[in-house]
């Protein structure tokens, strides 16, 4: 999994979340620093044409913010969510349970297999844990209440 890297000059994180779909902002001082000497491609937000990559972002930006519950996530401390996985196999969960922090990322998730078996994960099982898009307008129907993810949570065995 990878990722492109812009120096994206805006008036706020927001006004760059709220243009360019699955974008994340690392404001963190540290990482920073740590590729302050990269050569990035510096981006003005109000620029007319974007590089490669960040271009296509914008256009899914402005396909989404007219439909129902286009940024209906953003904002929250927590969401949860119920997805349910179409192509999964018979080894694979069908249903995943995700509780997400308030940058998108999962905290704690349930997996729900077809046979019944319900599987608790955390941060420490996952070698990857992207940040979801909380804007993605796609999201916002598979949101649950605290209550259904915690009853999923409590049903569920542990991997450790």
């Amino acid at each position: 999994m990878g990722g492109l890297w812009w120096w994206i000059h805006a008036r706020s994180a927001r006004q760059i979340v709220e243009t360019f779909a699955e974008v994340e902002i690392v404001d963190d001082p540290q990482t920073l620093a740590r590729y302050a000497g990269f050569d990035l491609t510096e981006v003005d937000i109000d620029a007319s044409v974007m590089p490669a990559g960040l271009d296509g972002l914008r256009e899914q930006r402005d396909a989404q913010r007219d439909q129902p519950g286009f940024g209906a996530l953003a904002g929250r401390d927590v969401v949860y969510l119920r997805r349910p996985w179409d192509e999964a196999d018979d080894t694979e969960p069908f249903v995943s349970f995700e509780e997400l922090g308030r940058d998108g990322r999962r905290t704690r998730q349930v997996e729900l297999y077809r046979d019944g078996t319900a599987i608790q994960t955390g941060p420490d099982d996952w070698p990857l844990n992207p940040p979801n898009d909380l804007h993605d307008p796609e999201l916002a129907q598979w949101e649950i209440g605290q209550d259904e993810f915690e009853q999923a949570w409590q049903g569920a065995r542990s991997t450790s």
